[in-house]
């Protein structure tokens, strides 16, 4: 199929961008990558009255280290976080994570604004930046606001961002010594049936402080595991302490069951896959320690 009539907008500054949007409020969708937007078009299963191309806007394309923080446009493709330098020394997380998103020609025109405001329940950057704490910052007509991460999400494929507002990047904070993931897919880079990320930090005495456990494919959004990372803070993340926590994970579980697993399938691998990620987040700052680096 192809695409129901819509106007086409070409915008080459945010604010024109957001103007554009407010002439057509809540009718209009951003063109950015497009790899989640154009097969809903060809589907017809979204209409909208215009598309707003920002492809055009420059400075939605940089990666910025300010101090210890670090912010990411929202037209920075996936590739360009694989590749970055100096996210593979500051946020390790995310070139590791996209490398689990399709393929290479969707690396190539995938965004990371585009995966955030897509809202994939299974998603990897939803995860990755939702273990990092990080902020959305969205452009609108009232201004600019920042949306937590843990703040973005109303359901699956919902957010929080307003029609008329354009998210233009994402915030991080300092971040943690250690990180880990794991997903389980059907095939290499599928759709995740279960997907967990870890972070924290380890202080000299061997005790971890600041972990956070995110979750996804086992709810309508991707959910931190709070009650499990509240386990784990001040202790030494032993064999004990990871069994306990990733037992809790079950708390936050209200996995779906459709083509790629059932709910009590997702349920059973849930806990098996967050004590995997939590014993990698110990080995890999064992491994920091002794100078071996980042895995």
């Amino acid at each position: 199929m192809k695409p129901a009539p819509f106007e086409y907008h070409r915008p080459r500054s945010v604010a024109d961008a957001v103007a554009t949007l407010g002439d057509y409020p809540g009718t209009a969708r951003v063109l950015a990558g497009g790899q989640s937007l154009v097969p809903m078009l060809n589907m017809r299963l979204w209409r909208p009255d215009a598309i707003v191309d920002i492809n055009e806007i420059d400075e939605l394309d940089d990666i910025v280290a300010d101090g210890d923080r670090v912010t990411i446009g929202s037209l920075v493709r996936y590739s360009t976080v694989e590749r970055s330098s100096l996210l593979a020394r500051r946020l390790p997380l995310l070139p590791r994570i996209v490398r689990h998103i399709g393929d290479r020609q969707v690396r190539n025109r995938g965004t990371v604004g585009g995966a955030l405001v897509h809202a994939d329940p299974t998603g990897e950057l939803p995860l990755a930046c939702l273990t990092l704490d990080a902020v959305v910052v969205a452009a609108g007509p009232e201004g600019v606001r920042r949306i937590p991460v843990d703040e973005l999400y109303e359901g699956s494929y919902a957010t929080a961002v307003d029609p008329r507002e354009l998210v233009v990047a994402v915030e991080f904070p300092p971040p943690a010594e250690a990180v880990a993931f794991r997903e389980l897919c059907r095939k290499h880079n599928d759709f995740a049936v279960v997907s967990v990320a870890a972070a924290g930090s380890r202080d000299d005495g061997g005790r971890w402080r600041d972990v956070r456990i995110a979750l996804g494919g086992v709810a309508d959004t991707p959910v931190l595991a709070t009650a499990s990372a509240d386990r784990l803070e001040g202790t030494e993340l032993r064999d004990a302490d990871v069994a306990a926590a990733s037992d809790a994970a079950l708390e936050v579980a209200d996995p779906p069951s459709d083509i790629r697993a059932s709910a009590e399938y997702r349920r059973h691998l849930l806990p098996v896959y967050v004590r995997r990620v939590l014993t990698e987040l110990r080995e890999s700052h064992a491994r920091q320690a002794w100078g071996e680096g980042t895995p």
